[in-house]
């Protein structure tokens, strides 16, 4: 059987398995036996079946049993039986977008094999920089660079403050402002969106994520993604996007939509936390006792740096409540403790 050549969000031309996003990082987990298979990329995902694409176009994909569609990503690299097209393996890995939804004890994977993050936010009430630290914390977690992208920049008349406020979360974050109805959105943000890329959107409903992937996508598409406005109210965006499509970015590259998140919790992200609180994780080293929780302890190097006004108090608070979360521990007050190894 050939590829059968199938419904895409956008039109995607034959191209190599390169321009697709592949790479030394997956042929080298191909073995011997494994030569003859396809290798594919997931573009999209339903309750009973996968979309793929190959380097002769879209293909729908037949599991076996008993594997589901649970097992993967939007941007996961397969290896399918090019005759029946039946699914044979997903490859690892090499980034990974995943957070814990509320109520769940697992990991939900938003979008595999993710260079770039966009994390966008509007110049309104959407902008919380304890949410912005989730998403970063994710970024940083699962591998991914990652860029704030600031629009509605129409609707303050200092759009410089909220750059700086986001700048600061992060060192060496890189901040934009963007219109994302503007065909020159493409241009700026080029240098992350080159052949073989992939860039993934997060944020709340309404802040322009969809009508950014319209723009990078360009014209040409045959099913732009649904766009939708926001609450005067309290900026609260309504839900355009339901699912995660892998969408050919007009200018090279590739672009993966997400539905709004309204909420966005951490889990086994130590590493994303420390890179995104470096200030602390450095000073830690300097406290007294090992174990320190920088709460009440003597000899905190951080509480000492709170006290003469080199890191934000407000920043500890949001870096606790994040590290408890990521542990999987009841967010709760911590107390005086003052025990423990000391550092030597």
């Amino acid at each position: 059987m050939g590829n059968a050549v199938i419904d895409q969000p956008a039109p995607v031309p034959a191209m190599s398995l390169t321009g697709l996003g592949w790479s030394v990082f997956f042929e080298d987990q191909r073995e011997p036996h494994e030569a003859d298979l396809a290798a594919m990329r997931i573009a999209t995902i339903h309750r009973a079946r996968l979309t793929a694409l190959s380097t002769a176009g879209p293909v729908r994909l037949s599991l076996p049993i008993p594997v589901n569609t649970g097992a993967f990503a939007v941007g996961d690299w397969v290896l399918v039986d090019p005759g029946t097209q039946i699914l044979q393996r997903r490859l690892d890995r090499k980034t990974v977008l995943e957070r814990r939804v509320e109520g769940s004890a697992s990991l939900q994977v938003a979008a595999a094999n993710v260079d770039t993050l966009f994390v966008v936010t509007s110049c309104n009430a959407d902008f919380n920089p304890a949410r912005l630290e989730r998403y970063l914390a994710l970024a940083n977690q699962g591998g991914a660079d990652p860029v704030i992208l600031l629009t509605k920049a129409d609707l303050t008349d200092d759009v410089g403050a909220f750059a700086r406020q986001a700048a600061a979360l992060q060192r060496g974050l890189t901040v934009l402002a963007v219109n994302p109805r503007d065909a020159e959105a493409a241009s700026l943000l080029a240098p992350w969106c080159g052949a073989g890329r992939t860039v993934a959107l997060v944020g709340s409903s309404g802040v322009g994520k969809s009508t950014l992937v319209n723009t990078l996508t360009g014209p040409g598409q045959d099913a732009p993604q649904e766009t939708g406005g926001i609450r005067e109210h309290d900026a609260k965006g309504r839900h355009t996007t339901t699912s995660r499509s892998l969408h050919a970015i007009a200018g090279g590259g590739w672009v993966i939509d997400t539905p709004g998140m309204r909420t966005l919790q951490v889990s086994d992200a130590a590493d994303g936390i420390a890179t995104l609180f470096a200030e602390i994780t450095e000073l830690a080293p300097s406290c007294r006792f090992r174990d320190c929780t920088h709460a009440h302890e003597p000899g905190c190097a951080v509480q000492a740096a709170v006290a003469d006004g080199r890191l934000d108090p407000d920043r500890l608070t949001r870096w606790r409540k994040l590290l408890t979360e990521s542990r999987g521990q009841p967010s709760a007050a911590v107390g005086p403790r003052g025990r423990g190894k000391p550092h030597r």
